[in-house]
């Protein structure tokens, strides 16, 4: 299956479908398509709504087949990028709610993280996705992705929120901001995200809550 990834920050994936391939997507994902594809709605059963619900992804996915070469194209949620990993090559940890897209054989589970602390005040969330098996998919990316290689016992410290995705290869730990002057005035929070090689990292510019806490110094504010 080909792919393009174009039209960033508003950002489309459209999948170059021979007859007889197929994927599964977020619900509502789906912008356009050419005749020939088929979707199937199902829901994974008990125990794949209660995994969605968890991790607040939508409980039904979307399975496109394509009964002759055609394409499909998804659209990103907000503004920001596409990625695709390869999870022949690597599992991938990600932010919940990142998923767009994958093919056959990749299999989504819940990854918690080994330190409640990481998850609780991380900004990433306890409850992150795991990706694995044989496979494509595609994650939704807030505003610009950048891409870190750690090595082994390399840190690297990141603003709560900022984290996207990682290799399972990393760690993931918080760091308190230390002085009191840098947590009152600083503008920064209380914590910090520290990421732990070896294995690669992709960081987000424009987390969707910070993206939603600027825009909303410019809404009205209603008066009774």
């Amino acid at each position: 299956m080909k792919y393009e990834i174009k039209n960033q920050p508003f950002t489309v994936l459209t999948l170059h479908m021979d007859k007889g391939e197929s994927v599964q997507c977020q619900s509502g994902a789906m912008a356009w398509m050419t005749d020939g594809i088929r979707m199937e709605t199902k829901t994974g059963g008990i125990g794949g709504i209660f995994k969605k619900a968890i991790v607040g992804e939508s409980i039904a996915l979307n399975r496109y087949v394509a009964d002759r070469d055609g394409e499909l194209t998804l659209a990103k949620h907000s503004p920001g990028d596409i990625i695709m990993f390869n999870t022949s090559e690597t599992p991938i940890v990600a932010q919940k709610t990142s998923f767009l897209a994958s093919t056959e054989g990749v299999n989504m589970d819940i990854f918690l993280q080994k330190k409640l602390s990481a998850g609780f005040f991380g900004g990433e969330g306890f409850i992150m996705q795991k990706y694995s098996g044989s496979g494509f998919v595609w994650l939704e990316i807030d505003g610009s992705a950048q891409e870190r290689e750690l090595a082994a016992g390399e840190k690297l410290i990141v603003d709560s929120g900022y984290v996207a995705a990682m290799e399972a290869t990393c760690s993931m730990d918080i760091q308190t901001v230390k002085g009191l002057t840098n947590v009152v005035l600083g503008g920064e929070g209380l914590f910090n995200t520290v990421v732990t090689g070896p294995g690669k990292v992709w960081l987000q510019t424009m987390p969707i809550n910070a993206l939603a806490l600027n825009l909303a110094q410019y809404m009205p504010t209603s008066s009774n």
